[in-house]
């Protein structure tokens, strides 16, 4: 089943493998996507549909120091090499866009204030260029502010799709801005904008409406992570809001849901993905921890209809036909994962 053709939104895939998004750090501190990044994709342009790296559709938001933008001329020049690579070589690319939130930083941002749904900072430090330092109390954003924000994903969908990409992938997993809306751990808001599922799922509504209209919903995918304790993350009912959002987001008909099943930390546990199918009737795709054999057999019982891979993948640029030949697989080293350079990214040999 990891070998038959899926239909994804207007894209027909060849197989079954997604690379999942995964910050690799390589863009530098103009955030400017380049040839180096170009390579890695296209690299792995064999699988179903690649997903980048989260990609900042906001100035000053950066968490990461040297991650990518796609907010100006110059950023859509850089990632029109990716597409371009990557459609040469016949593969499929979304672009995952993304807001922040309260895990970005002033230090690593021009002194730009770190903005949430509520001024509750991240527990522990954050890494800037001059070391280590606690994370920023966030401002709680006014009404004005969130519709200036929604804005800015639409902006970023449309600078995507003007750089050849196939299509966005809205951020709303991992403790980034709409999660931290989503979350009733983080979101203490008692606006329209907190509270009950609706009032916390407004914002993340709100930014697909506007993309789906902006560029056509079968461009568009939704990544979410109800478990996920990353950037001090956590919700009372983790499956009520899975059962909620998957059901709301049925009147969308997306390209997809990415969901991610497990936490990295294994805090909190439940069984979020046969919740999110019972509810949701598109395109399902599972992450966090899959083998390929176990990618085979959920899909085998429907219990999904693709599987993103991420440590596998950085490691394996040609996953999908080492996982038909049944060969090993090269092991990933995670000290590589987001220093600059080549090493660790495009230097992992093909079969």
């Amino acid at each position: 089943m990891l070998f038959s053709p899926l239909q994804v939104g207007a894209l027909t895939l060849p197989n079954r493998f997604v690379l999942a998004p995964l910050t690799r750090t390589r863009a530098g501190m103009e955030h400017l996507p380049n040839d180096l990044m170009a390579e890695y994709y296209a690299q792995r342009a064999s699988g179903g549909l690649l997903i980048t790296e989260c990609t900042m559709v906001t100035e000053g938001t950066s968490a990461f120091v040297a991650e990518p933008g796609v907010y100006s001329a110059e950023q859509i020049a850089g990632w029109k090499k990716t597409t371009d690579a990557v459609h040469a070589k016949g593969g499929r690319i979304f672009m995952q866009i993304w807001h922040a939130g309260r895990a970005a930083h002033p230090d690593i941002n021009g002194g730009a204030r770190t903005v949430s749904s509520s001024a509750i900072a991240i527990e522990g430090d954050i890494h800037t260029a001059t070391g280590k330092v606690p994370h920023a109390v966030p401002h709680a954003l006014t009404t004005e502010e969130i519709a200036a924000i929604v804005a800015d994903f639409v902006q970023g969908a449309k600078n995507a799709i003007a750089a050849g990409f196939d299509g966005v992938e809205v951020h709303g997993a991992n403790g980034y801005l709409i999660d931290q809306f989503l979350r009733d751990g983080c979101n203490q808001r008692t606006d329209a904008y907190g509270g009950s599922l609706e009032n916390r799922a407004r914002f993340l509504m709100e930014v697909l409406t506007a993309v789906t209209a902006a560029i056509g919903a079968e461009r568009v995918g939704l990544r979410l992570s109800p478990l996920n304790s990353f950037n001090s993350m956590v919700d009372s009912d983790p499956v009520g809001l899975t059962a909620y959002l998957a059901e709301q987001l049925n009147s969308f008909k997306l390209a997809y849901l990415h969901m991610m099943r497990a936490d990295f930390f294994g805090v909190q546990k439940a069984d979020v993905m046969s919740v999110a199918r019972s509810h949701y009737k598109g395109v399902l795709i599972g992450n966090m921890g899959y083998s390929a054999e176990e990618a085979e057999q959920a899909i085998k019982e429907g219990k999904l209809d693709a599987v993103a891979f991420g440590n596998a993948y950085i490691a394996n640029p040609d996953l999908p036909e080492r996982v038909k030949a049944g060969v090993a697989l090269n092991t990933p080293d995670s000290s590589t994962y987001y220093t600059p350079g080549a090493k660790g990214y495009t230097d992992y040999p093909a079969m």
